[in-house]
């Protein structure tokens, strides 16, 4: 069964945000990870057009009723109507998470994934003892990877 990994972050980032959330999303999909995400723009497309150009699966979580709304790159996307109350979906949809950069909508959805007990994985985020600091997109996967199949 393939370990499922929810990849957190702004949807409005820089450019360098934006490249590290593609490289994450790749070597993901290059492991055989399912990339879960917020499904919409942002970190959120970044990493789902890293994981699809690998040939990935990603998956988008979307706050609203719409498929539709969701970004170009997802390709099961599941409709809500949760509004922001769906990050506690995200972070329970991952067997591990892998914060980058983020706000208070990140930061919701890390505590939403440290409550229920799924390892979080950050990437220039939020700092907490619990979260585990990864150099680069390759040692973020990793350690999601490894710290996901400690956990099941």
């Amino acid at each position: 069964m393939a370990v499922y990994v929810a990849v957190l972050g702004p949807a409005d980032t820089t450019a360098d945000v934006l490249e590290t959330a593609e490289a994450v999303g790749r070597e993901l999909a290059r492991r055989g990870a399912v990339v879960v995400t917020g499904g919409r723009a942002g970190v959120m497309e970044a990493a789902c057009r890293g994981a699809a150009e690998e040939g990935g699966l990603t998956v988008g979580i979307l706050p609203g009723p719409d498929r539709s709304d969701a970004n170009g790159y997802v390709e099961v996307g599941i409709p809500t109507g949760m509004g922001e109350l769906r990050n506690g979906l995200v972070a329970r949809a991952g067997d591990a998470v892998i914060a980058i950069d983020g706000g208070y909508g990140t930061l919701s959805e890390i505590g939403f994934a440290l409550r229920i007990g799924r390892p979080v994985v950050g990437l220039n985020t939020w700092e907490d003892d619990a979260i585990a600091v990864a150099r680069d997109p390759v040692d973020a996967v990793e350690q999601a990877l490894s710290l996901a199949a400690a956990v099941s």
